[in-house]
């Protein structure tokens, strides 16, 4: 009998280098927390109190803008949906995108004014649209931070100005973002426009990034007194995606080079790569008592893997079954695990489920194969 234990060598990459220096410390930046995260495979690269709970300021607009992408995406909003501006909206203090009280603007120009211009008086008019109240629409935000697992996050408004309830994390930030980018590809353009205009007046998007690093393409600045300057920052070099989080700088300045140095830090000392994809066939394995005599086995999710640059001909990859595999199994169901290691450390672990349906064999092959399995292991063959 197969033995539960089956070792799979990856193959080597063309040009890798098998010896590999250290990987020098994160660079020390100055901010309250800290996050830089793969996006593909999820990976913390560094970190520093990502837990810790911050004021978000208007990070929170990240949140806000998800809620209505959801709203659209769900049939229940429009992008050419006009929305009546209210006086609480048109009063609402801080960045403005200069609404006007009892006019009509669209779901899109008001999104755009949120993203862009980080106008507070366009997330209270898209939170008064879409959940009556800004109070509602709170709840509604605090409930897709839980679908998403933020579970040290809660908002108590649609803007991030100041209140001794709102707070989040910089883990939190860098899960909600992975979450928009993934989910709303065809709305992620705007976080990389520079600029936007609305009643004859240009305002500049606040990440200055954006001008300096070409691979940026998002997300969302945050600034108040009480939280400091705050930055997400997403770039994309060579198909290899990173999310930073940096909370809590001095300055506009401060919070832009503390991004940049992640950012370059991530690119340069690591890697991203892709090591099997859904349905991928990674062994066949004997199954029993079946119509059929092998099962594939393989993953049900894709599977990435952050490692530092240049160690990838070290990787190394086994499949644990559990032990012997008897029909009927349905397609989908786990049967064991994969796990992947770099110098004798376990770097993940992901389900191993079968690739296929195999149905109960007839009276007879049963028969068969039960008597193979007995005199098997009184003789110890497979």
């Amino acid at each position: 009998m197969r033995k539960s234990l089956l070792l799979v060598l990856l193959a080597l990459v063309a040009g890798a280098v098998s010896a590999q220096s250290p990987v020098p410390a994160a660079p020390s930046v100055g901010a309250t927390s800290y996050v830089l995260t793969d996006f593909h495979s999820d990976s913390v690269i560094a970190d520093r109190e990502a837990d810790a709970r911050v004021e978000p300021a208007s990070i929170t607009k990240l949140m806000t803008s998800y809620v209505v992408f959801s709203e659209i995406e769900q049939g229940r909003l429009s992008l050419s949906d006009e929305v009546l501006i209210s006086e609480k909206a048109w009063r609402t203090e801080g960045s403005r995108m200069f609404v006007e009280v009892g006019e009509r603007v669209t779901v899109e120009e008001l999104l755009k004014g949120v993203i862009i211009q980080s106008g507070n008086d366009a997330s209270v008019a898209l939170a008064e649209h879409v959940g009556g109240t800004e109070t509602v629409f709170a709840d509604m935000m605090n409930e897709e931070a839980r679908k998403l697992g933020m579970d040290n996050t809660r908002y108590v408004n649609a803007t991030g100005l100041p209140h001794p309830e709102q707070y989040t994390t910089a883990r939190d930030v860098a899960r909600l973002a992975a979450a928009l980018i993934e989910s709303f590809p065809d709305f992620y353009g705007w976080y990389s426009e520079r600029e936007y205009t609305y009643n004859d007046i240009r305002q500049h998007n606040r990440n200055r990034l954006l001008w300096r690093d070409p691979s940026v393409d998002g997300l969302k600045t945050g600034h108040t007194e009480s939280a400091g300057y705050c930055l997400v920052t997403s770039a994309m070099r060579d198909g290899m995606r990173l999310i930073s989080v940096v909370m809590g700088t001095e300055s506009e300045e401060a919070r832009a080079t503390a991004s940049q140095a992640l950012l370059n830090y991530g690119f340069r000392f690591f890697e991203t790569y892709q090591l099997y994809q859904s349905g991928d066939e990674l062994s066949v394995e004997r199954i029993w008592k079946g119509a059929a005599d092998e099962l594939p086995v393989g993953v049900a999710e894709d599977l990435f893997l952050t490692i530092p640059r240049g160690r990838y001909d070290a990787l190394e990859a086994r499949l644990e079954v559990n032990g012997t595999l008897t029909a009927p199994v349905s397609e989908g169901q786990r049967i064991g695990r994969l796990v992947v290691a770099l110098d004798d450390s376990d770097l993940v672990e992901r389900p191993l489920v079968a690739l296929s349906d195999v149905e109960r064999a007839g009276f007879f092959g049963r028969s068969i194969d039960g008597l193979r399995l007995w005199v098997g292991g009184l003789f110890g063959g497979d």
